[in-house]
């Protein structure tokens, strides 16, 4: 059976490198056996040109549209911003196809009550002071801003709410070298392929 692997982490992380890691993978792969992998592209409501992610840019009216429409099959706002992934993915699960998609933490519980056990959450770890520093060389917010980020990064990993569904997470450790936890994940999906 297809899995949807769920793809968090706290913002510094490294998800969008690590992504683009399984991009690069992918494409090396391309003339050998298929890994039975498509990597999802998130709509957001956010400058195409910010950021490290691979997206499509919405305006707020359409994505308004679209989720109206049903075109999403998970969409959710965090950090002030409108996420969704398209209903292509659905169509890339019946053609027995696992899909990568770039989720959200809170996002998780409801992402686990669609798609249930084809669901599979893979949480990039950071330890906190490796995190901060990543955090700080990124230059983009005040060091008040990341403090405050990494207590709700805190604060969230330790509320028993979250708890429940993080605790079913396969955890990748991102506190050394990207390449590192690229090669941990393409094995962990491999993993995943060979037993569907």
């Amino acid at each position: 059976m297809s899995k949807v692997i769920y793809l968090i982490g706290a913002s510094g992380s490294g998800k969008d490198s690590v992504l683009a890691g399984v991009r690069q993978w992918l494409n090396t792969e391309a003339l050998r056996p298929s890994p039975n992998l498509m990597i999802a592209n998130r709509y957001i409501c956010r400058d195409w040109q910010s950021g490290n992610e691979n997206h499509i840019q919405l305006s707020e009216a359409e994505f308004q549209r679209r989720q109206q429409l049903g075109f999403f099959s998970l969409d959710w706002q965090a950090n002030g911003l409108r996420y969704g992934i398209g209903k292509e993915i659905d169509l890339w699960l019946e053609k027995g196809q696992n899909v990568l998609v770039n989720g959200s933490r809170e996002y998780l519980p409801t992402a686990m009550t669609i798609y249930g056990k084809d669901l599979v959450p893979v949480l990039i770890k950071v330890e906190t002071d490796i995190l901060r520093q990543r955090l700080i060389s990124r230059g983009r917010e005040s060091l008040p801003d990341i403090e405050a980020r990494l207590t709700r990064t805190q604060q969230q990993f330790a509320s028993s709410k979250a708890k429940g569904p993080l605790d079913q997470c396969h955890v990748i450790n991102n506190n050394t070298n990207i390449d590192d936890a690229v090669l941990k994940l393409i094995s962990y999906l491999n993993s995943l392929s060979t037993r569907s």
